[in-house]
Parts: C-alpha cells; structure tokens; sequence
C-alpha cells in the first residue's frame, strides 16, 4: 500500500454557538483532551431558526475540527457537555481529500479513545 494513501478517515466538524469566549474555551478543552488536531474560528454569521415556537435572530460564529471520524461520537457529547446551547449544531463532513502530511498530523495529534 503507498504510504501517502490515508488508511483512517478524517473529518472537519463543524459547530455554531454564540460569538463568545465559552468557544474558545470548548476549543481549547477539546485539543487538550486530544480529540480535535486544531479548531478554527471562521465564520460569522447570522442565524435565523426556530426555537420553542419562535423565530430568533442570532449573531453566531461557527468552528470548524479537523479530527479522525472515528472520534466523532465522543466529540458530540463533549459539546453537548461543554457548549453553551442546549441543543447545539455539531456536524461533520468528510475530508475525501487531504495533504498526507496533514492528514497524518491530525491523526498524531489525536488519540482514539477505544484503543488507547
């Protein structure tokens, strides 16, 4: 098999919640922990939904995980535990693609809770 093949697929999980300081944080915790290689701050944007019958307006930021897809499970209920919402958005979108340097980065830098 040629070494620059990715054998353990990657994601990038994307999360909204509020432009605050607690995403930052949730960010932090979670490369601490070693579930995410890197979180990124991106996108501001304003988001419009329903929530107990209303429509809300919401300025939200969105981050974005690089991680193996394996993790994604454990990375849903630690944000569940550590956002601020109570039904925060978390989705992940497969990576086809990525520089084999990277993509190996992202699995050192990540640790697969069920084999480790």
């Amino acid at each position: 098999m040629d070494e620059d093949v990715n054998p353990e697929p990657i994601c990038e999980l994307v999360v909204t919640g509020p432009r605050s300081s607690a995403m930052q944080r949730m960010i932090e915790t979670l490369i601490t922990e070693r579930l995410v290689a890197c979180g990124q701050r991106t996108d501001w944007v304003q988001s419009t939904f329903q929530w107990q019958g209303e429509i809300e307006h919401q300025p939200e930021e969105r981050v974005r995980f690089h991680t193996r897809t394996t993790l994604v499970p454990t990375i849903a209920e630690r944000v569940a535990e550590l956002h601020p919402y109570e039904v925060p958005c978390v989705i992940a979108l497969p990576i086809v693609v990525a520089n084999p340097a990277y993509h190996r980065w992202v699995i050192a830098e990540t640790v697969d809770t069920k084999t480790a």
